[in-house]
Parts: C-alpha cells; structure tokens; sequence
C-alpha cells in the first residue's frame, strides 16, 4: 500500500491565552498566564478557587447566519471545538461551506467527500441549574424543608417538560464533530474519541492513518473540553489533584516539573489542527507548518486512577511513534511534555522521557500548562499547535513557573526566557490523567 505524507496546514486554537494559534504562542514566549480566579461560577466554597478560562470565544461569529439557532443546543465544549474549527479552516485557506455561507470565501474549494474529522471531547457537563430546576418540580413533598423526595412520576408527567426537547444534544460527546462536520461539511470518515487528556493526541494520530491510507485528503482534527464547572472542579478536589494554597496567587499556581509543584489546575480550550495530504496541499499553495511522521499509543495497564511510576506506558507510545517514524530517539531535538503539575504525574511522564530518550538527553522539553492550565481533551492539540510553531519559527517558549526541575525529573525543562531551536524532529506526548492512554507524535520541520 502506497502511504500518503501527511502535512499540517491549518492551526485553530481557543485558549486562556488568546484566540488564535499566533495569539497563544506568542502569550508563551512573552510569558504571560491565563490562569485567574474563576468568573463563571462562584467558587468560594471549593479548596481550589482557580481556573483557566477562554476570553473572546463567540461562537455566533464563527458559524454561518443560518446556523446560529443552532448554538442554543451547544454546550461550552462544543463551542470552543466549532470556534477553533473557523479558525483551522481559515488559517489553512481552505474554502468550506461555512465561509461560503458567511460572505468569506467565493465558492468551496474542499470536495467534502474527501474531507474527515477527528475529534477528541470529554465528559461534558449538564447545565446544574436547567436541570435543578426541572428536578425540583418533580419532588414528591415540594413543601418539605429537607426531604423532598424524588418521583419518577411527576419527573415524567412535570419535570421532563421544564427541558427543551433537544435539551440532551447539548451535553453528548460526539456533538463537537457532529457540528464541525455539518457547519464545513465534512462527509468523509468521521470519529470522536474520548480518552481524558489523550484525546487530541488519539483523535491527531487517527486523522493521520485515514489520509496516510488514502481514505481521505483532509481531516479537521484535535480536541476540546471546558472543566470549568461544579462537576469538572469537584471531580479533580476530590481525586486530590488541584493546587489549593495558590487562590491568592493563581499565575504561579500550576508549576509543571518544579521542585515545589503541587498539583494542577483546571482550565478549558481547543484546538483543531487541519491534516493534508502533501501533494495536495503543495498543488494549491498551502502553508504548511511540519509533517507529521509518526504516531504510537499505549495504555497504563495496571491502574484506571494512578500513573506507572516508571512512566513505562508512555516509553512505549514514544518509542512506537519513533518507529513509525522510521527515525531514532537520538534524533529528536525537541519534546512537548504534557506537564500537567502533579507530583506523581509529572515523576512518571519524565521517567518516561528518560527512558525513551536516556537519562542523560538534554533535548528542550516544552511544557505550557504552567499558563494554559490542564485543557482536557484540548490540551494535545494545543500543544501540537504550540510544537508546530516553535517548530516553524525556530523559537520554543519557556514553561511558566518551573523555577528550578525537580532533580529527580532530570529532563531539561526550557525555563527563563525562550530558546532558539531549529528541530528538524519532534515529539509530543499526552496522557489521560483518569483511563491511563497514552499518545505520542513525532512531528518533522517541512522543507520545500
């Protein structure tokens, strides 16, 4: 079989740090945070009171005027996957039927059967207080102070009509693809994948089996997921992940490989990434940003909550991804770490990095959750926009707030102020703090 190259043409993020993929890499190298006290909710009664929230993400704007009554039934996760979609779709000069519908473009230059989508989502959470309120007129004793009750009967006969009918699509995974592919019209092979914090990196490394076997020319690809909820604040408190001392001080808070680093903090963002294949893209001028050479996955088989403290899941993603690539480890000049700020997770992804790359690599290691906060199923494909471009440009950003690595960490961390880096490969690596996937991508500086 005849595999097809597969390059990277477009670049659609939505982050704390900006609209835009240029925005949110130039926020990295001018090290500014997008983490801040939480605005969408009132938090004061959580230990951890912190998050990284997206400004400036209208979704109305980036969807044809016809289609705006349908963000009514959009959760937040799917507006910030249709928002970094437009952008994609721009940024690579691709004509879709949404910029043909919006006045943008003169006429669609995709053939939409040819066109695929990828995309990773996480667990979306309901709207609390559309559905407290139906709840509350299903009580079995309205009038009761503490003991209500709950009935099956007056939430069928009362409680259901206090939803809209297509209350439910707001609130499915697979609804972030569901739009993409309608608004751009993406007929050709199409898939969500919800795999935590690997996501983007599984839903990217898909995208580039299709076009690499010939079942598609372009694939929309990537992830994105808001955890800036009750729900998505509570859940990370409990399984004990959060920095809580850090309210007063929220930019240092998430401090990724750092000696002192003492958990992560929540956040939301996407990012979609438009794959093609290279002989098409070089046919109709394209930009292109790098190749992409190589994918491995794996999964922490011994447990659903905890990291290996050997990191040995994520060696073998690497490692896989390597392979494919048809290079070797000594042969990477750069590495996008996920760095999600936890003791036990940022222990076992650099062992992993020791062990694919040798404990004594001094390979750059790009972390950005130190501004950008844990992303969920966005983070990996944020980051891969974050590696494309330092990649492009030359220049890989420092990681906020790593001071001083963690002695027992032992990978180079870019830190202070950014570096010049002429990668010719790349790797970049996620993992799902909850589930244990695992995803790794080995992406190559484009030459004309």
């Amino acid at each position: 079989m005849t595999k097809h190259r597969v390059v990277i043409t477009g670049l659609g993020v939505a982050s704390p740090l900006g609209i835009g993929a240029a925005e949110t890499f130039e926020g990295l190298v001018e090290k500014r945070c997008g983490i801040d006290r939480i605005a969408a909710f009132d938090a004061s009664r959580f230990s951890s009171q912190i998050a990284g929230e997206v400004r400036g993400a209208e979704v109305k704007d980036c969807v044809p005027k016809g289609y705006r009554k349908a963000t009514k039934v959009m959760a937040r996760d799917i507006e910030l996957a249709v928002v970094a979609a437009y952008h994609a779709v721009k940024d690579a000069g691709l004509a879709t039927k949404c910029l043909v519908e919006r006045g943008e473009a003169p006429a669609v230059n995709v053939d939409s059967t040819r066109f695929g989508a990828n995309i990773g989502a996480g667990l979306i959470c309901a709207d609390l207080s559309e559905l407290a309120g139906a709840l509350a007129t299903a009580a079995e004793k309205p009038d009761a102070p503490f003991d209500r009750g709950f009935s099956l009967r007056k939430w069928g006969s009362e409680g259901m009509t206090n939803l809209t009918p297509l209350w439910l699509l707001k609130f499915l995974p697979n609804m972030l693809a569901r739009h993409v592919t309608i608004v751009h019209d993406c007929q050709a092979p199409s898939n969500t994948i919800t795999c935590g914090e690997a996501s983007s990196h599984l839903a990217v490394g898909e995208a580039f089996r299709t076009i690499e076997r010939g079942a598609a020319d372009i694939c929309i690809c990537g992830g994105a997921e808001s955890k800036i909820n009750p729900m998505g604040l509570m859940r990370q408190s409990l399984l004990d992940r959060l920095v809580t001392d850090a309210n007063d001080r929220p930019q240092t808070a998430c401090r990724p490989f750092d000696a002192a680093r003492s958990g992560t903090v929540i956040s939301e963002g996407g990012g979609l990434l438009i794959l093609e294949e290279l002989e098409r893209a070089k046919q109709r001028g394209a930009k292109i940003y790098a190749e992409i050479v190589g994918f491995g996955a794996s999964v922490n088989a011994r447990h659903w909550l905890d990291p290996q403290s050997d990191g040995r899941a994520m060696a073998l993603a690497i490692q896989k991804a390597v392979s494919d690539a048809g290079i070797r480890t000594a042969d990477v000049q750069m590495i996008n770490a996920f760095g999600v700020g936890t003791v036990a997770h940022d222990a076992s992804e650099a062992a992993a990095l020791r062990t694919a790359f040798g404990d004594s690599s001094g390979i750059p290691v790009l972390a950005t959750r130190g501004a950008l906060g844990n992303n969920g199923a966005g983070s990996g494909a944020i980051d891969l926009a974050m590696t494309a471009l330092a990649m492009q440009r030359g220049v890989i950003p420092p990681s906020l707030n790593t001071d001083r690595v963690d002695p027992a960490c032992g990978i180079n961390v870019v830190r202070g102020d950014p570096i010049d880096c002429r990668a010719e490969y790349a790797v970049s690596l996620a993992s799902a703090m909850s589930g244990g996937q695992t995803a790794a991508l080995v992406l190559r500086r484009y030459h004309a």
